[in-house]
This record gives C-alpha cells, structure tokens and sequence, in this order.
C-alpha cells in the first residue's frame, strides 16, 4: 500500500537532511549549491550516463559508489565541471573533500553531482566559501531541489510511504532535467533516497529496473549529457525486515514509482515544452521491440512538432514506428490519438478531425496508443512537443 506524502521530498526519509546556499556560480542569486546527507552510513548504487564523455563528477562518484557505501551527495548547478580535464577531477575530489569535512565523514563516502555549461572550470574560490554556510536540515528538501535546477521551470520531488508485509518504510526522490534528454540511461539528475533495509544486490537491481521503464524511456531533445546519474542511498532506519529479492516486491514498485513520476515530471518540462506526450505500444512481438518503437515515437521531431501545433497528422506517427525497428505489419496496425482511433488494420479509420483537433488543443497530456497485434510485448515512452521557445532557450545558453 501507497500513501503520497503531501508536499514530500527527499528529506520526508527518516534520518535524511538536506541544505544549499547560493555560492555565486550561477550569475543570478539562485540556490546552486546544495548538500544531502544521512545520519548513517548507507547503502548506495547508482546508474551513470553512457555517453563516452563523462563530466569529473561522473568519474568520480562511479569509483566513491564502487564500494556500496555512502552518506552524502554534494550538487551544484551552473557548471556541469564537464571536458575540464585533471583539473575538473581535483575540483571534483576538492568538493567531496570539502562537503567531508562540514559533516565529519569520510571524502569516499561523498558523492559529488555537477549540472550546467559543459567546459567551464568550477569557481572553486566561491564553493570553498559557501560549503561552510550549507547547514542541512530535515526541512531541507525542497531548498536542495531548487538548487539543482537549470533551465527546469519546476521542481520535480515525491515522496510515498510504503505500509507492506516487512514493515513501513519511505522512499523519496528529487531530478532535474529540462533539456539534453533522450533514453540511454538517465539524461539529467536525479537522487533518490529511502530508509528501508534492503539487501545491497537488491538495492542495485532494483534501481536499474526502476529507471529502465522510467529514465530510460523519456526523451525531450534526443541529447545525452555527460553529467547524468541516478543516485540512491538507503540508510535501513525504518527497521523494516530486510528486504531481498524474494521478498521486496513492495519496495520495488515504490521505486518504480517514485522514478516514472520524476520521469514523466522531466519530459513534461522540456525546455519549452506546453504538453507531455504519452506512447504506448501493445501487442508488439516482445517487451524489447516494444520499447524500442515507443521510444522511437516519443523522440520523433516530426511527431512532436505537429503536437505541438494541435495537427492531427498522424501519419507522422506511423512513419516513425515504421523506422523504429519493430517488426511491424501495416494490415494489423491499430493506431489511437487521444483515444480516438484513426487507423484500423492498417487502414485509415473515419473519425471527425475536428474533435481530435479539439483535442489536442485542450489537454496538456497527449496519449499515442500503438496497437501492433503481432504479440504481447508492451512499453510506454514519454516526451514533449517542440516548440519555438526550445530553439531560443538552446541558441543562446552560453550567451
């Protein structure tokens, strides 16, 4: 059983703090530096970008997280301390060091998370002077969440309770994403925390089969960053039973949940996004070709310019699944806009184009239904519209 935490975020976790300043490495006076920490030591894992150029922070927090263990994430924005050479590392390890001392813990037990401009060097000179101000409190989690944002319009958190057969436990989440999102791992930050017992091996597979369906299956831009991970920390205070693979079913789709509302939160604010676009594909041969197509579909940039301007061109829509990869037979194709079916057995089904025009116009979510007829595969891919203001937000990031 799931409650949502009314107003819950990555603090709402028992044992949790969280705190951030602003240090000055964004121009405006914004939040930018941010720090989260447990009580105790906790069990950690995490999913990393796989794009082949890796931000400092990346490198850094794979070789940290190696081990299992952690107790602290360190963030900023403004700079992604990305194609920053040795320096970046030493600016990176100088940040673990730093958020290390405020906490009284050891530097392999910080993780460190950097968003922002790619190839601009870390103002170390402010982060060494606001880290001492960070004062992280159990009040903290809404603070940390507006300090890891960049061009997001909205803070992206949740936070449920979880009442199962092994006890009462809590899993919260915060990500931030807007831009240079497209599946293959997570295309922005995201930071989960929980204060179940669980397993470590379960802690890992559990986290890459949340952010499979979730991350993996959202896509605003088609771009990849160097900076992008996943971090989850599970500090065991609930003292539930422990939970494992046999029995942590409840804890697994808490996570699943937690991951696709931050999931869908990113697609629905892409840089200049008005409306989040929803795919599923049924019946596809199998689970793999049926990500594959939805993802394929939810990425098109043909597809989402004719969202957003309320065009019911759902040929568009058909031409991407055709590219997708997906064994596809157009004589068995069932096609639905919104619910209203606009292709039948591969041919065009009479609908009144008006009312899906209407449609499109007065929803902000958009729903593609792709019915294939060839299997049992099934896969839901989330995106957004494309709009003029994406083109003005990315012509002039830097200037």
């Amino acid at each position: 059983m799931f409650d949502i935490i009314a107003s819950g975020n990555i603090t709402s976790v028992s044992g949790f703090l969280a705190g951030a300043v602003h240090a000055g490495i964004k121009s405006k006076d914004e939040l930018d530096l941010a720090i989260l920490c447990s009580e105790v030591t906790c069990k950690a894992t995490g999913v990393f970008t796989t794009n082949q150029i890796k931000s400092a922070p990346v490198v850094l927090s794979q070789r940290h997280i190696s081990k299992g263990r952690g107790q602290a994430i360190v963030v900023n924005s403004g700079c992604a301390n990305a194609c920053t050479g040795e320096q970046g590392l030493m600016d990176a390890m100088a940040m673990a060091n730093l958020a290390a001392a405020k906490l009284g813990i050891s530097p392999e037990k910080v993780l460190v998370a950097s968003t922002g401009v790619i190839g601009v060097p870390l103002p170390m000179d402010r982060i060494r002077a606001a880290i001492p101000g960070i004062k992280p409190t159990q009040k903290g989690g809404h603070d940390f969440c507006r300090a890891i944002m960049t061009t997001d319009t909205k803070p992206k958190e949740i936070a449920i309770r979880v009442d199962s057969n092994e006890g009462q436990f809590t899993v919260g989440g915060v990500a931030k994403g807007a831009g240079m999102i497209h599946p293959g791992m997570a295309t922005m930050l995201c930071f989960v925390t929980t204060d179940a017992m669980v397993s470590a091996d379960f802690l890992r597979a559990a986290l890459h089969s949340a952010v499979d369906c979730s991350f993996n299956m959202i896509s605003v831009d088609g771009d990849t960053s160097p900076s992008d991970c996943v971090l989850l920390l599970a500090n065991g205070l609930a003292g539930n039973e422990l939970l494992d693979f046999d029995n942590g079913d409840a804890f697994q789709q808490a996570l699943i949940t937690v991951c696709t509302h931050l999931a869908k939160s990113v697609a629905r604010d892409g840089e200049g996004a008005t409306k989040l676009i929803e795919v599923t594909v049924e019946r596809a041969e199998d689970e793999v070709w049926a990500r594959q197509a939805a993802r394929t579909v939810a990425s098109s940039p043909l597809v989402k310019a004719a969202i957003h301007g309320n065009d019911p061109n759902w040929g568009r829509i058909v031409a991407a699944l055709g590219r997708s990869g997906a064994r596809v037979r157009e004589e068995r194709l069932d096609v639905y806009l919104n619910e209203v079916c606009v292709m039948k057995q591969g041919s065009f089904s009479p609908c009144n184009k008006a009312d899906i025009v209407s449609s499109l116009t007065s929803r902000d979510v958009v729903l593609i239904k792709l019915c294939l007829n060839l299997g049992d595969g099934k896969a839901t891919a989330w995106g957004c519209d494309l709009s003029e203001e994406y083109v003005t937000i990315n012509s002039a990031y830097t200037t």
